[in-house]
């Protein structure tokens, strides 16, 4: 009975896992229609993967969203992250790790993406090292049905090798921005997911 237990309990935590980098992604690719907003004003203000540490920066996710109203939040993104040139924040992993747009890191990083199988969808306007884009493949290899790509040893070295290198950088680069309200609790909430990663893949060294 507590196998059973434990076994269900693991298999929650990962469906969580997965459903967390799925929002993330969703939040970070686009600026959130306003299904997502609703769902987001309404949601229970607990964290929604494993571990008490993640509560209190879900909650100013929730609370964000509450008070701050959907053209607002459409605008906030536009603002950090879109736009007509350079971006006010870049959600790219090669400007964060080499200053530049399109550089090495994103080669590397399609190498690897091609040796798990997998690519750049045709309908995607944005590079592979753009953060949702990372969220996806990390959703994909948590949650995915192809056991000998979808497994905790891929997990680690994706995440170790192409998320945890910069995207602290760019939550503090959020957080910091001066136009960023819903989007800097949304940043703190990604942080504290980020180094709950790092703690979990930490342990499996």
């Amino acid at each position: 009975m507590n196998d059973s237990i434990s076994v269900s309990s693991a298999l929650d935590e990962e469906t969580a896992r997965a459903e967390v980098y799925g929002l993330l992604a969703a939040l970070y690719y686009a600026a959130p229609s306003p299904a997502l907003m609703a769902q987001l004003r309404v949601a229970v203000t607990e964290a929604p993967a494993a571990g008490g540490f993640l509560e209190e920066p879900w909650r100013e996710v929730v609370a964000a969203a509450r008070a701050i109203d959907d053209v607002a939040v459409s605008a906030e993104f536009d603002a950090l992250f879109g736009g007509v040139g350079r971006a006010e924040v870049f959600l790219f992993g090669s400007h964060y790790l080499s200053g530049f747009l399109n550089e090495k890191p994103l080669a590397a990083l399609r190498s690897d993406l091609a040796a798990l199988g997998l690519g750049r969808d045709d309908t995607m306007s944005e590079t592979e090292d753009h953060f949702a884009y990372l969220c996806e493949v990390m959703r994909y290899l948590i949650a995915g049905e192809e056991v000998e790509v979808a497994n905790l040893t891929q997990q680690q070295k994706f995440f170790t090798t192409h998320v945890q290198p910069w995207a602290p950088a760019m939550c503090d680069a959020i957080a910091a921005h001066p136009k960023a309200r819903f989007y800097a609790a949304l940043a703190g909430f990604t942080r504290a997911f980020i180094g709950v990663e790092m703690q979990g893949f930490d342990m499996l060294a």
